[in-house]
């Protein structure tokens, strides 16, 4: 499986964090030597940080919802459940400059 950035995936985050919704933030890479992408999980608790993405409500989704910048995580292919859909290029861009922002880059 490649997945691509600014796909949304509903995944499997084990028993403390359940299923939740996260969009890819990794490179789409057909020969990655391991079976992970870089994810940042949903919330629908906006806190006002900078740590945080508004992302409106997708139609996939029933509330408003934010890119969690601070969730960010590593995820094996395997706990990928179904792609949701797609944030938008204005969206995936505000982000990447979240993450700049937190990874001090």
């Amino acid at each position: 499986m490649t997945t691509k950035p600014g796909e949304i995936y509903l995944i499997d985050l084990g028993m403390v964090a359940k299923v939740r919704p996260a969009v890819v933030v990794s490179r789409a890479d057909p020969d990655s030597p391991r079976a992970l992408s870089l994810f940042v999980p949903l919330t629908t608790e906006n806190r006002g940080s900078a740590y945080e993405v508004a992302l409106g409500k997708p139609h996939f989704l029933n509330k408003d919802s934010w890119a969690n910048i601070q969730g960010l995580m590593a995820v094996g292919h395997e706990r990928i459940i179904r792609r949701l859909g797609t944030v938008s290029v204005s969206q995936l861009s505000q982000i990447k400059v979240a993450l700049r922002h937190a990874l001090d880059l």
